[in-house]
């Protein structure tokens, strides 16, 4: 992968990433500090990454996997988050519901999470999520299946999970 087929890539799958992302973690700005760190292990590791069959999804696990160490370095840390890191820049304010749904998901388990965000949010057949998760189809499925299930109970008028 030469040097503009990976800016095309980059260009191409970042803000889906850091969306995708985003929804697993419910952290945006870690989020985008994770699918940057993926993408320049990307550029190292292009050689090989030009034959595997989803670059993509290389990177989204690869982010996914430096959101997890950050999480459990944090959290056995435990202290306070590092003062020197400038404030976050202005986005654009999301929408309730999207606020709404990753809050809802944020309460799942993970692994009914993981699930759902890469089969709605990235698109992904049932088959490529138990590819990239390391699960049978049928655990996709009831994962799915489950999730969906709590999240029509989460995101119900009267949960009061809508009002966040």
């Amino acid at each position: 992968m030469d040097e503009s087929e990976f800016d095309e890539f980059y260009t191409a799958s970042f803000a889906r990433l850091v969306g995708q992302l985003h929804a697993l973690i419910g952290n945006r700005d870690e989020a985008q500090d994770c699918v940057q760190e993926a993408f320049v292990r990307a550029w190292q590791h292009r050689r090989s990454l030009e034959r595997a069959d989803h670059p993509e999804a290389w990177v989204r696990t690869t982010a996914y996997r430096l959101a997890v160490s950050r999480w459990r370095r944090v959290k056995l840390a435990r202290r306070p988050a590092d003062r020197a890191v400038s404030p976050p820049a202005w986005t654009e304010p999301s929408d309730e519901s999207r606020v709404a749904l990753i809050a809802a998901l944020r309460q799942l388990p993970e692994a009914q999470r993981q699930a759902l965000v890469l089969h709605h949010l990235c698109d992904l057949p049932v088959q490529a999520v138990a590819r990239e998760t390391g699960v049978p189809e049928g655990t996709v499925k009831a994962r799915l299946s489950r999730g969906r299930a709590a999240l029509a109970t989460l995101l119900s008028p009267d949960s009061g999970a809508t009002h966040v």
